[in-house]
């Protein structure tokens, strides 16, 4: 579709056409959907959140799948990762919040750089359960990436961005038998803090994962 055919349908799109709120005789019926068609169709029946956890750790391998899944490098050769973003900016940091201490997630080298020797746990959110849920991930924006679009398309952006990769760690989680859950009730000001972020930076969400209560690695 060429430029003035957009546009011409951008104009369209402004019209507010009376909104059918009744069923109509133009009913397309679907079938029902084949949960066990396909291992995703499976993951997905079965993704959920889920807000109790062990205190147990998770092994470090299953850490490191875990934070690949969310946002690793799936292409070598293209630096392209598992979750998608706007103009391949690829602004959203993963903080990692574990008892041991507070770590930057480098997807590079595959490995978890410390920024402080504090247990941030607490300060990722008010719920009780992000203080001993073995993990708390923080998706923090990076807008340097994204200067020359308008703020308001950085947000949204970013935003997708950072939807989809805890969508990424919904699945993983559904895959290995853990309990996550993402979260947007905290103390933004207290965890940029925490994090030592700069002007451009922003936290988005927070993300808690361990074993469901009672089971085991």
């Amino acid at each position: 579709m060429h430029t003035l055919a957009k546009l011409s349908a951008s104009f369209i799109g402004h019209l507010k056409p009376n909104r059918v709120k009744e069923r109509s005789d133009a009913v397309l019926a679907l079938p029902p959907p084949r949960l066990e068609s396909s291992a995703l169709m499976s993951l997905l029946g079965r993704r959920r959140s889920q807000r109790e956890f062990a205190t147990t750790p998770l092994p470090l391998e299953l850490l490191s799948e875990l934070l690949w899944a969310a946002f690793g490098i799936n292409r070598r050769e293209t630096g392209g990762r598992t979750a998608p973003s706007a103009m391949n900016a690829q602004e959203i940091d993963i903080y990692v919040a574990l008892a041991a201490g507070l770590y930057i997630f480098d997807a590079q080298a595959q490995c978890l750089n410390r920024v402080a020797e504090v247990d941030a746990r607490r300060v990722t959110g008010y719920q009780d359960f992000v203080d001993e849920a073995p993990v708390d991930l923080i998706y923090v924006a990076d807008v340097e990436h994204t200067l020359k679009v308008p703020i308001t398309q950085q947000q949204l952006y970013a935003a997708a961005c950072a939807g989809a990769i805890s969508q990424n760690v919904y699945l993983f989680c559904a895959e290995r038998g853990l309990n996550t859950v993402v979260r947007g009730w905290f103390d933004r000001e207290a965890l940029g803090q925490a994090l030592r972020l700069s002007a451009n930076e922003r936290v988005l969400l927070t993300q808690t994962i361990g074993y469901a209560p009672g089971s085991s690695p």
